[in-house]
């Protein structure tokens, strides 16, 4: 099961394409709302969280979590106690951290991307502290999955797929879309 975090602010297309994909690929994804049941992304859309940060479970059925990005939404992740520990669980067990556009960030502040390849959205960079710096739109190093921005939301959700089940399943998800790349 992957958790895909939902704050107030957040870039839907990065939301809601890994959640789309990873659901298509029969990956158990489930939406969480930071600040809500109802959470309104960047550009005014509202989606209903199937549960409240409040109900996560952090156990053995977690494969990962999943932050999108959105200056504002990135914020209110970061503030949430927990995405904290869902974050922190995922380090102690090593399971997925997925971060897109702003929210790599997130892993920057917790020292997570020290030497590790990452990209974020431009001008996100310096708070990646210690990453090396990727030239990819999605890049995968470990169990750390990270990606440039909404343009990028597709090669993200088929980086995470091909992590949790293989390329071989990511290839076919592309197919069935008619993926241009």
């Amino acid at each position: 099961m992957v958790y895909v975090f939902l704050a107030e602010g957040f870039e839907e297309v990065e939301a809601l394409t890994p959640i789309d994909y990873l659901r298509r690929a029969g990956i158990k994804t489930v939406t969480v709302g930071v600040t809500g049941k109802t959470v309104i992304g960047a550009h005014n859309i509202p989606i209903i969280s199937d549960i409240l940060a409040d109900e996560i479970k952090l156990t053995d059925d977690l494969d990962g979590v999943v932050l999108p990005g959105g200056s504002l939404g990135t914020r209110n992740l970061e503030k949430s106690p927990e995405v904290q520990s869902a974050i922190d669980f995922c380090v102690k067990n090593n399971k997925l951290l997925a971060a897109i556009c702003a929210a790599p960030s997130v892993l920057g502040h917790k020292n997570l991307l020290n030497g590790r390849e990452a990209i974020c959205f431009p001008g996100f960079e310096s708070e990646l502290y210690g990453a090396k710096i990727s030239e990819k739109y999605a890049v995968t190093d470990g169990n750390v999955i990270t990606a440039k921005g909404a343009g990028s939301a597709s090669e993200f959700a088929f980086e995470i797929i091909t992590y949790l089940i293989s390329r071989e399943k990511a290839n076919e998800i592309k197919s069935t879309i008619q993926c241009c790349y």
